[in-house]
This record gives C-alpha cells, structure tokens and sequence, in this order.
C-alpha cells in the first residue's frame, strides 16, 4: 500500500464538540469486539475511525502515527484518525480486493446514535460495490465458501456449498478428502475463493488445523459461525424462492448430498440472499465436479507464476498478466481468471477451443474488426446486476444499449469467416441470432431508442425522450412555453431601460434566486432611478445588481414548479424503463458469456501472433494414449522479459521410456525454468491456447504438483524443510498416474545423507506406484543411478522402468576457470557439480572461493570410492558414501590392490576360457573370504 503522509495537513479535521464527542464515546464502547472488523463512521465531510482501527489505518495507509487524534480525554480517551472521501475509497479497495484478513463496516449518525448501514468482506462486496468499482473494472468475481467437514477413520467427509453473488450462482458438491485436504484446495483454487465459512466448534478442533493451513495457502479468510447455523432444514424451500423455474429439480438436487445442503443452509443465512428481493427468482443452482477441471493446488499456481502478485515489476510476469488482452470492459479478464484456474480435461472441448483460436490467428483482419467491436462493449454483467438491483440510472440503460447495438457488426464480422464455419455457426451465429430476435435485444434496443433522449447523449445528459409519455410531453411543452415567455419578458425590460440584451442586461438563473436580471455595476447609475421604482434589487456585489419584478418572479416560480414536476415524471419513468431492462436478464446473461468468451480466444490469438517467435498449435490426445512431447518449448513469461533472449529446449516425456526425467546441472543454469516452462504450456494448452513450441503433442493432465522452491512459513511455526514435506506429502497422497508431477530441489532442507534418502524414497514411490510423468530437478547426482537401474537385476531387486537423465549444459573454460551457462536441456547425467564456479559469478572474495576448492579437493580424495573405475561408480551410484575406519579401509585397500595384481598377471592370452573363468572364480573367492573382516570391502559384493 503507497500510503504517503504527505497530504497530513489537508486531513480532515475531526469536528466535534464535548457533547458529541461524549455522546459517541459511549456508543463506541456497546460495539462488540470483533479484531477483523474495519468499522468507519460517515461524518458527511469526511470518515473516521477509532480505538485499534485507528491505530491499524495510521500505520498502514499513513505509515505514521501522527495521524492520530485523541477523542475525549484522560482514561476515557479514543485515537482517532479521519480520512478524507479519496482515502476512504483506496482503503476499501485494499481492504476488500487485496487482502483476505479484515471485514468492513460502515455507520451513519450522530452523538450516541449511530447504524451500521454496510458491511462488507473479502467474500461478499455487493454493499460497496459502488466505491470499489467506480472507476475500476471487476477482475475476478469473488466466491464465498462454506465447508462442512465429518471426520471418520477412513478419512474426512466434505460437504462444500459455494454462492457467487457477481454471476448469482449457488453450488453443491460433497466428496472424500485426505488428510492434507488436497481435494478442497483444488476446489478453493478453482472456484477463484476469497472467504470459507467453517462451524465455530470444527475450527477450534486439533483435526482441522491442516484444513486450516490449506485455507491460508490459498490466501482464504476463515469466518467461523455457530454450528446451528449449518442446517437443511428449510433449505428447498429457500432456494425455491431464489432459484429461476421449477422447484422439483433442486429438490432432487439436495436430496442427493449428505452434508453439502447444511453447508449451503450456512450460506443463504450468511450472506442475506433471502433478505433482499432482487434476489428472488434470479439465481441458479448446480452441483460442482472436481473431476470436470484439471486440479490445481495453491502452490502449482505459485510455482507456474499463474495469476498476478502484487510483487510483479510488470505484467507479463504472471501468465494472466501475458495472456489478458481483453477489451470488454473487466467481462473477458474475469472469464481468463476463472479458465486459468479451471483448465479443460475434455479432448475435444479443448480442440474446439483451438479450433476458434487457429481461425483468429490465420485471419488477422477479422481478428481486428472483431476487436474493434468489442472494445465498445461494456460489463454487461456489472450493468445488468445494477438494474437488477434497482440501483440503476439512465446511463447504465444506454451503455446497455449502445453494447447491444454492436451485436449486429460483430454477427456480420463472423460471417464472413470460411474456416471451421460449421463450429462458429454453432458457437456464436446461431445463439446472436436468437438473442437479437425481435422478441429479446431488438426489443430491448427498441425500448431505449423510444424511450431515451438519444440527441443529448452528446451534451451528456441522460433524459427521458418527451415523446415517450403524453405526462412529460405536456411538461416540456409547459416548460418552453414559460422559457419563450421569459426571454420575451427579458427583451421587453431591455427594451424599456434602453439597455443591449444580453450585453449589458444579462438574464441569469441560479438556485437562490430562480430567474434575475443582471446589470453591471457600471450600467447601474445609468437606470438607477427606474431600478428603485419599478424593479426589486436583490443583491448588489462586485459583479454587478441583481434585481427583478412581478412578472419575471411570477414566470421563475411557475417555471420553477413545472421543472420539478418534469423532473419527478423523469424519475418515475426511468424507473418503469429500468424495471423493463430488468426483464431482459436472460437475454444479457448469455449474450454476456458469448462476449466475454469471444473475447478470450481473440486475446489468445493476439498473443499467439504477436510474438517475436509465434506460438503453434498443440495435438491433443487422452490421457491414457500419446506421450508429452514439446519441441523447441520455451517460457512464455521469460521470453516476454525485454532483456532476454530465450534458448528453446525439447521436452519428450515417453511412457515406458523417460516418463520419469531426472534433470542435472548448475544452479542458475534453467532447471527450474525449464520444468517449469513444461508445466506452464500443458496448462496453457489444457485452456485452449497456442503454446510456445515449434511443436507440441500433449497427453492431457488431470492435475499438476509442483514442489518448486523453499521457504519459511515462520508465522504458522513452518520451517522451510516442514514446508517442503508438507507439499511432497500432498503430491504422493494426490497424484495419479495421470498428472503431472515436477519437483524442483527436493530434500535439501535437511541433512545430506536424510535428504538424499528421502529424494531417492520419493523417487521410487512415483516411478513404480504413482506412474505419473515427473519432471524432477536435482543438486543429488547419486539420484542418476535410478535411469541405470533400468532393467538391471543385478544392481537392485526389483525393476525400474522409465526413467532418463537429462543435464542443462554448461561449459568451464580449461585455463580460466570460467563458467558460461548454455542453458540447453540435453540427455545423461551432468559429470560434475558447478557449486564453487557459480560463487566465482557471485563475486565470492578469491581466498574463499581457493579454500572452497582445496576442502572439495580433500573430500574427493578422501572418498573411498574413489578407487573404483567410472563404470562401477555409476553402477553403485544408488549408495550414499559412508564413513569407514581409516585402518578397515587400510587393509581392505591393499586387498583390493592385491586382487588387482594378482588378476593382471592371469597370462589370458594362453588360457582357453573354461580355464579363465576358474582362476577368476578362485580369486574373487579368496577376496571374498579375505572380506568377512572388512567392512569396506565387503560393500563390493
């Protein structure tokens, strides 16, 4: 928040005197307690708020204490601190859009009487919708959820129940969870939650502290409600009250799911729905799937930088921020939020998608036109739930029109297109041309082309037409006529004190006085004589005397009466037109999403085309057939930074082949980037998007986990390496073998050997029970003797299968030392670790990083395995060194070395092989015998 103090003096001033101020002490201190809440009270100037509120809005948005005022005085004494209206505004917009930790309340009154007449949470913003989207567009639509968790033995229970209050939709969905609660964050991340509602006495409860843990990863406000409150009972009937149409169908809906109903009960008594009539008849119902979605945890939408952070230098950090270029006025951008957070698993919903992409993108010309149209188009559906809710005026009814009025080019523009015709006829012509019929928009169009003053649209003003109602007609006539009577009456008293109309005697009209004539000071000895006669002086000041008589006070006050009257009639009939536009709901509904998605696929053809290297377009196969193959993929945040030059890499996760990758390599040399960018375009491509290849073939993902970076969570009491298992344990207990799993550094948070156990434990778990295709990015080249594994017998115990070694290239200059990053993914295991030369780029001082070397000299040379040749070291790649007594070593060495000898003398050449193969066989017995009392080498065999 860029809350500057600058402005402290122009603060308002907190004017009350000792019996206001006494007055509102006292309702102060019969507020309950409640730390979330913001409480602001109106004092018609200015806002203010009081007591820790104060305190909080001082030090946040002022970054100072001065700001505080003290009310009242000695131990009664309050801190207290005003804003102004601008102040008031880009604290609720924070409050509200960026946070997830506080509610707000607002309060009107006086002295020791005051309301609570808004509240508002991070939820629900309906009550201030108006100071929050003003001058904003809505990016997302928040989501309140209410979840109703039943533990058993087997696991939990969830029953979820969600409300929409932007689109007015209401949801069910009830299923089986684990302990790590992976299937509600999925659901959280989907559904785009801003606020859970939980039962007071589950959140107070030791099982549901992991529920808890997901619902702050996802950024969640938890609000807790009595348990009383999750009930069914009168639900269906409630909802028969809310829902558009037959009742008979939700009735069968509910009685489908066991907890989910209560948790919806929690809802409807939570956010009023029943309490407001707008409401009535305007909602729908439906049940949520998890599995119509690819899932998506908190910390994949971290890892593939999904939706924007407040910390991004600029937009094209965050996907959402490289893919939106909508222009339907906040429709399009809210539609892209929720696709990114709901990408499809359907093969050929997707490829439709790419088909309506592939036509944007090879005819540009209608990629423009239609964009042109579009960026005329207005948020529909913000417009049309401000009518709903009779808040409004006449120019949200034009700004209605004049979007409808561009269906007609948009149909036109469409038509014209050839390929895939049959689909765009389906998708948009045929669902326009029913929504334009005569009986729907043309009718809607025809209202406010007869009702609407369209000619003083260009001197902004929103009038009633008078030809509309006979009432106002017969008004405006009256009122002319007045005004022609006037100017007449004006030109006579100009005439009569021989004075230039309009030059020297002016005719005003304001609000103290009505209609006045005007003279200037200078004019006024000239008439004053008949001034003081025949006329009444009103006010005499710099600017000149302001004087009338009878007859002009006579026409000013009937003029004046009439106004009011054509005025009142106005407003009556913006009102009848407004509850008119109301009943056209569901034709703006649909036409909104028919928009708003055209708008979308516009914004992915765009970015697909302006792109230095152009994106293409993906194959896309089940997932249970084809492999993921990506050819010359690149990173479609990274490449869009203006100082890089991005080296594409291939990517070819074969099943039964390299399904599991094991990817080497020094740090800063685009590991991380690569797994990433591999995730970043299954995601895109699982939206309908190109994708930054030469080349893609993707088998769809049900999910994607990533575990991709360390860091503390310190003030939930997580270390880094907690953090790093917690999510490890969700992708094991969540992935199947069709999600996508890329692991970035995985147990480093701990000790060598215990880190290195785990990492290889993980490993085996997802190549042999899990199956999924892993992208797994290591510093443990020990971990590449999994790939050697394959098929050896040998070597281990049971068979692995499908997994490669791939290296990110780098190369070190052999007299200087110097290091230089290809950044180029290739097959095999890298042959060295690159630690000490990537200090040398941090500028480390010379005498560390000499030191650095000599101790990494020392323990090479130390290594037992040091002896052993290349081959075999790769082979027992799959143990960890030990430590072993210096003198065991000792021994065991020159036994070795014995062996050695002995085996280099066997004069082979002479020998046939039976004769060979015996000497070998007594010498490997000897040592194996000379073993037993050596622990060093008895790891050999």
């Amino acid at each position: 928040m860029d809350g500057n103090f600058g402005e402290q003096n122009s603060l308002p001033e907190l004017k009350l005197d000792a019996k206001q101020a006494q007055g509102f002490l006292s309702f102060f201190k019969t507020l309950p307690n409640d730390p979330r809440a913001v409480r602001f009270f109106d004092r018609r100037d200015y806002y203010t708020a009081h007591g820790e509120n104060a305190t909080f809005i001082a030090k946040t948005y002022y970054r100072t204490t001065t700001a505080l005022r003290q009310l009242g005085s000695g131990s009664n004494g309050l801190s207290s601190v005003s804003v102004n209206k601008n102040m008031f505004e880009t604290i609720t917009r924070d409050l509200l859009l960026e946070r997830t930790d506080h509610t707000l309340e607002l309060y009107e009154g006086s002295g020791s009487n005051w309301r609570l007449v808004k509240s508002a949470s991070p939820g629900n913003l309906s009550s201030f919708e108006d100071v929050l989207f003003a001058n904003n567009e809505m990016q997302d639509t928040p989501v309140v959820v209410a979840l109703l968790p039943s533990f058993r033995e087997n696991g939990c229970t969830v029953g979820l129940g969600y409300v929409d209050l932007t689109k007015r939709v209401l949801g069910l969905a009830e299923f089986l969870d684990d302990s790590h609660f992976t299937n509600v964050e999925s659901a959280l991340v989907a559904l785009g939650c801003k606020e859970c509602l939980l039962p007071m006495e589950i959140g107070k409860s030791g099982e549901c502290k992991t529920l808890n843990d997901a619902l702050i990863r996802c950024g969640v406000m938890v609000t807790q409600r009595n348990k009383n409150e999750f009930k069914a009972r009168d639900l269906v009937q409630d909802l028969g009250s809310l829902i558009k149409g037959s009742i008979e169908p939700v009735r069968d809906l509910v009685s489908g799911f066991e907890y989910a109903p209560a948790a919806l009960g929690a809802l409807l008594s939570y956010a009023e729905l029943l309490a407001d009539e707008g409401n009535h008849g305007n909602y729908c119902i439906l049940r949520y799937n998890l599995g119509s979605y690819m899932r998506l945890d908190s910390a994949a939408m971290r890892a593939l930088n999904v939706l924007e952070s407040k910390t991004d230098a600029n937009k094209n950090f965050s996907l959402f921020g490289l893919m939106n270029r909508t222009c339907t006025a906040g429709m399009g951008k809210r539609l892209l939020h929720m696709w990114l957070k709901q990408p499809l698993l359907d093969v050929s919903e997707i490829n439709s998608r790419l088909d309506l992409v592939q036509v944007f993108v090879e005819d540009a010309e209608l990629r423009q036109d239609l964009r042109q149209h579009l960026r005329r188009i207005s948020d529909i559906v913000q417009l049309m739930r401000n009518v709903e809710r009779r808040k409004a005026g006449l120019q949200h009814i034009v700004k209605l029109y004049q979007s409808s009025i561009r269906i007609p080019y948009i149909k036109s523009a469409l038509e014209k297109c050839g390929q895939f015709s049959s689909l765009i006829k389906e998708r948009y012509l045929e669902p326009f041309e029913l929504l334009t019929g005569d009986d729907h928009l043309n009718k809607f169009i025809a209202l406010v082309e007869t009702s609407v003053d369209l000619d003083q649209l260009e001197n902004g003003e929103y009038m009633i037409s008078p030809s509309y109602d006979d009432a106002l007609a017969a008004l405006k006539n009256e009122q002319e006529s007045l005004e022609r009577q006037i100017h007449n009456l004006h030109k006579q008293t100009a005439s009569d004190l021989d004075l230039p109309v309009d030059k020297a005697l002016k005719l005003d009209k304001g609000t103290q006085f009505g209609h006045v004539f005007r003279i200037t000071k200078k004019e006024e000895p000239k008439i004053r004589k008949k001034l003081s006669t025949q006329f009444i002086v009103l006010e005499t000041r710099k600017d000149g005397v302001k004087f009338t008589n009878t007859k002009l006070k006579k026409l000013g006050d009937q003029y004046q009466k009439v106004l009011e009257e054509y005025k009142n009639c106005q407003k009556e009939l913006v009102n009848r037109v407004v509850q008119t536009t109301a009943t056209f709901s569901e034709v703006f509904e649909p036409l909104a999403e028919l928009l708003s998605e055209l708008d979308v696929l516009l914004s992915f053809a765009d970015l697909a085309s302006s792109c230095p290297t152009p994106y293409t377009r993906p194959e896309i196969t089940p997932h249970d057939v084809g492999d993921i193959v990506l050819e010359g993929s690149r990173h479609p945040c990274v490449e869009a930074q203006d100082w890089v030059n991005f080296i594409p890499n291939d990517c070819r996760l074969v099943r039964d082949k390299s399904w599991f990758q094991i990817i080497t390599g020094p740090n800063m040399g685009g590991k991380s980037t690569f797994i990433r960018q591999v995730g970043v375009n299954i995601l895109m491509a699982q939206v309908g998007c190109f994708v930054p290849c030469e080349k893609a073939s993707i088998s769809v993902r049900d999910c994607i986990f990533a575990r991709i970076g360390a860091g503390d969570c310190q003030l939930r009491g997580v270390s880094t390496f907690m953090q790093e298992m917690l999510e490890t344990a969700s992708i094991l207990k969540g992935a199947t073998e069709k999600s996508l799993v890329i692991i970035d550094e995985l147990g480093r948070g701990t000790s060598t050997y215990d880190g290195f156990g785990l990492a290889w434990a993980i490993c085996e778990h997802i190549v042999e029970v899990i199956k999924a295709p892993t992208l797994f990015a290591t510093h443990f080249h020990e971990l590449t003797a999994l790939a050697h594994a394959n098929g050896n017998h040998e070597l281990q115990k049971k068979q692995i299968v499908g997994v490669a070694n791939y290296h990110v290239s780098a190369h070190i200059d052999s007299s200087s030392r110097k290091l230089t990053m290809l950044y180029k993914v290739e097959p095999g295991a890298c042959d060295q670790s690159f630690g000490i030369h990537v200090a040398e780029f941090a500028n480390f001082p010379e005498s560390v990083v000499a030191l650095a070397r000599e101790k990494a000299a020392e323990l090479e040379d130390f290594s037992p395995t040091s002896i052993i040749s290349v081959d075999s070291r790769q082979e027992e790649g799959s143990k960890r060194k030990r430590d072993y007594d210096p003198v065991d070593l000792s021994r065991g060495a020159a036994k070795a070395h014995k062996f050695l000898k002995e085996f280099a003398e066997l004069p082979l050449e002479t020998m046939d092989l039976k004769q060979a193969l015996q000497q070998v066989s007594k010498l490997k017995d000897d040592l194996e015998k000379n073993a037993i009392n050596c622990e060093w080498l008895q790891q050999f065999f």
